[in-house]
């Protein structure tokens, strides 16, 4: 399915769902929203740490995918968009780098998520892939190493993700 079609089911989605819909919906633009967003963002990526610190480090994953999740969703917000369907956001991020809205690129775009479901959940390395592998398996320690990898690279993402919110 392509992007247009995607973001046109998601629409269709927002519009019969009402409150608790589970696609996108058209919204009033709202700085308090988007900054809200921002908010919560803030407060995953320092979760990333604490969980770590507190033996958790498993959760960090979550952690870091939702703080990069939560810019994506200010960033929707900004063009009067709300998303309940993480599909649907990145179909929405997709068409806007493509429309060149935002500087965030395909690659950039593609290390959080990447459509591309044939790949192989196990050996993949996209923050969304890491996120559901420790979440949904059991291992419950992510070593030092993948650790700060992980977060080198959800902080990379963080501060230009953040950068486009705030333009």
């Amino acid at each position: 399915m392509s992007v247009k079609e995607k973001i046109k089911k998601c629409l269709m989605e927002g519009e019969k769902g009402g409150e608790r819909h589970k696609g996108l919906k058209k919204i009033q633009i709202s700085p308090e929203k988007v900054a809200n967003h921002v908010k919560k963002a803030i407060h995953n990526f320092r979760a990333i740490t604490i969980f770590r610190e507190s033996g958790f480090s498993d959760w960090s994953a979550s952690a870091g995918f939702y703080a990069l999740y939560h810019l994506l969703l200010a960033i929707i917000a900004k063009e009067g968009y709300e998303s309940r369907n993480q599909s649907c956001t990145f179909a929405l991020i997709e068409k806007m780098v493509d429309e060149k809205k935002i500087t965030l690129n395909k690659e950039e775009l593609k290390e959080i998520f990447d459509r591309d479901v044939t790949k192989n959940l196990e050996n993949s390395d996209k923050i969304l892939d890491l996120r559901e592998s420790c979440q949904y398996s059991t291992k419950t320690i992510l070593k030092k190493e993948e650790f700060l990898e992980l977060k080198q690279r959800i902080k990379k993402l963080f501060d230009k993700l953040r950068k486009e919110v705030e333009k």
